[in-house]
């Protein structure tokens, strides 16, 4: 398949577009207001390398380490995220995620699974192969446009 201008702008208007409704859909489900997608991000960054510090947060996520400072502000404010100084390095403050964030996450996720297979089953199973048959490729998309190996 030619990639072309066109066809790259239908699959990112799909993949954004499937995001806000999942999100927005899982949200009002769990009874909670979304969290900003930048706070998002840095719990699932925290969740998936535990005891991250701010700076190498930063870094991971693109971003300034004073807005990641905010946002670990904010984050610390709400109960979903810990610091905790560095013991070998007093100036380091080490994240890690609190029961209420993996709570939360998790019940996030079980909404968001539960609301994208109830989609799922309604398509004909040409499109459902199709969807579930570009899992593994959307992944490697993700992971090569994040740097991850």
């Amino acid at each position: 398949m030619v990639v072309t201008d066109e066809t790259v702008e239908q699959l990112s208007g799909a993949l954004g577009d499937l995001h806000r409704v999942l999100r927005r859909a899982a949200s009002q489900r769990a009874a909670r207001t979304a969290l900003p997608d930048a706070q998002v991000e840095v719990l699932r960054l925290v969740r998936r390398w535990p005891g991250i510090g701010v700076r190498e947060a930063a870094e991971r996520l693109g971003t300034a380490p004073n807005t990641v400072s905010t946002l670990v502000g904010e984050l610390t404010a709400a109960g979903l995220l810990h610091r905790e100084r560095d013991q070998a390095d007093r100036r380091t403050v080490r994240l890690e995620l609190t029961d209420a964030a993996r709570e939360r996450m998790a019940a996030y996720g079980r909404h968001r699974r539960d609301l994208l297979a109830a989609a799922l089953a309604e398509l004909d199973d040409p499109d459902r192969a199709a969807l579930l048959a570009a899992a593994p490729a959307l992944r490697r998309l993700t992971d090569r446009m994040t740097g991850q190996p």
